[in-house]
C-alpha cells in the first residue's frame, strides 16, 4: 500500500540542490530544479553514496555521484553513465500547500 510522507517545506530545498531525507527506511534524494521537486533513492547504486551531496544538473534533469562520477536520470532513476549500471528508485512528488510529499510503498 502507497503512503504520502511529508518531508519539508518548499523553501527548504533551494533550485540545483539537493536534500537527503530518511523517511520510514526509504533513503530518499530530493532535488529542486526551479520550481519542479523530483525524489529519487539517494544511494549510489555502484558503491552506496549518498546522492544528495552530488552535483546537480538542472538542464539534464540529472544528479551525479560525488565519489565516481555516475550520473542519474531524475526522472527515471536510471544510470547516464558508468561505473554505475542499475537504476535507482524513483518516488512521485505531490506538492500540498508549501509541503512537499513524496509517494512510497
Amino acid at each position: 500500500m502507497s503512503q504520502k510522507i511529508d518531508l519539508c517545506h518548499i523553501d527548504e530545498v533551494k533550485s540545483g540542490t539537493a536534500a537527503r531525507f530518511d523517511v520510514d527506511g526509504h533513503r530518499i534524494a530530493l532535488v529542486r530544479i526551479e520550481e519542479s521537486f523530483y525524489a529519487i533513492g539517494d544511494r549510489c547504486t555502484h558503491a552506496n553514496y549518498s546522492l544528495a551531496e552530488g552535483e546537480v544538473y538542472a538542464e539534464e534533469k540529472e544528479i551525479e555521484c560525488w565519489k565516481h562520477g555516475s550520473t542519474f536520470s531524475l526522472v527515471t532513476g536510471k544510470p547516464t553513465c558508468l561505473p554505475a549500471t542499475k537504476a535507482v528508485p524513483v518516488y512521485d512528488v505531490v506538492i500540498e500547500g508549501e509541503r512537499v510529499m513524496v509517494v512510497v510503498s
